[in-house]
């Protein structure tokens, strides 16, 4: 995460103050320079936050004088990257000081000029906090702007669950509140849309199932192969907690698939190591069965129980009374995110919603 931490630098902070020199003419930027000296222990959401409350600071304006040097500082190419994160903060922070309809509408206007130099998804959040329905208004406009990075705007900036943002509880409270974005952009000419729209569908799955299904069914009516990828990459989620309707979409029946006992390759995994396994799976029935394989490590917690990861293995199609055989090699190495603990851990396969028998092995140190 320090490599992540220093995009919000003095590099950056040094082409923030460069690019506000050219169009104002000021050479002293007083709070930015104090708050730079404070940033090397935040996070880069706090080091965004740090410097939007200096910019704000040392532009001792309103609104409308700050946004008026922020637009004419696009007129700079050098005015791009990382710096414009706590740029648009600032301008959030000051139109929401305004308190006017006028100025909300004209941030959101502005979030919208800016967010091709870098994204303004995480700058957006507090507007949808303050007045949900008039944020998702300007973002349906959205929709049909030009600009991919604007039209991604509209998805990104209203996710759910977007990572590093704050939450907007009202978003996850109506979780219908969104789809109008994602009926307009899922067959977007643009992949980097589409993926943010698949993103969303996967956020929405977390806490309304039902409803992204319905959604991802009425796009599958007459897809597109872009609408068709939005449709697998969004439901990803829902496919390996296996819920039905995910499954029956993506075309993976259960009915007459089976799965065998996974065949471990050792019975102890000594820390950092792999285990391999294998497993058979076979169609019993008298017709193709597409095959959605996933398995799952039932990792020790810290607490001694055990908590299920579920990991992607294989998507294949197996002709009438075909028995498959799959293979994987699991690695158990130290990751940022996630810690092993040593002690009896399990392995099972997921082929279609059905649940293999349990492999156990035990971790040590």
């Amino acid at each position: 995460m320090g490599v992540m931490n220093d995009l919000l630098g003095p590099e950056a902070v040094d082409g923030l103050r460069t690019s506000l020199l050219r169009v104002t003419g000021r050479p002293a930027w007083p709070a930015l320079a104090a708050a730079e000296a404070k940033l090397e222990p935040l996070a880069i959401r706090a080091r965004a936050g740090l410097l939007a409350e200096a910019l704000t600071a040392d532009l001792g304006t309103g609104y409308d004088g700050a946004a008026a040097v922020f637009r004419a500082a696009l007129a700079d190419e050098a005015f791009t990257g990382w710096m414009i994160w706590p740029v648009s903060e600032a301008a959030v922070d000051l139109a929401l000081r305004d308190g006017s309809t006028r100025a909300f509408d004209d941030v959101l206007a502005l979030l919208a000029e800016l967010t091709p130099r870098l994204t303004a998804e995480f700058a957006i959040r507090r507007l949808l906090i303050q007045d949900l329905d008039r944020a998702l208004a300007a973002a349906r406009d959205w929709t049909a702007h030009p600009d991919e990075h604007v039209r991604r705007l509209a998805s990104e900036g209203t996710r759910p669950y977007l990572p590093w943002a704050i939450r907007v509880p009202e978003i996850i409270a109506r979780p219908d509140s969104t789809f109008p974005i994602l009926d307009a952009l899922h067959t977007d000419p643009s992949q980097l849309v589409r993926r943010s729209v698949a993103n969303h569908l996967n956020d929405l799955a977390r806490h309304a199932p039902g409803e992204v299904v319905s959604a991802a069914a009425r796009w599958m009516e007459d897809p597109d192969d872009g609408a068709a990828w939005v449709v697998r990459h969004g439901l990803r989620t829902l496919v390996k907690k296996a819920h039905p309707g995910a499954l029956a979409l993506l075309g993976f029946s259960n009915g007459s698939v089976s799965v065998s006992a996974p065949e471990l390759d050792r019975s102890v995994v000594e820390l950092p190591g792999e285990l391999e396994f294998a497993v058979e799976v076979t169609n019993g029935s008298e017709h193709t069965a597409r095959v959605a394989v996933d398995y799952l490590v039932h990792y020790v917690k810290a607490n001694g129980a055990l908590a299920p990861k579920v990991f992607k293995l294989a998507v294949a199609d197996l002709e009438p009374g075909q028995t498959r055989r799959f293979r994987k090699s699991h690695a158990f190495r130290p990751m940022t995110t996630r810690v092993h603990y040593p002690g009896r851990h399990a392995l099972q396969v997921q082929v279609n919603g059905v649940l293999s028998p349990s492999a156990g092995f035990d971790v040590v140190q």
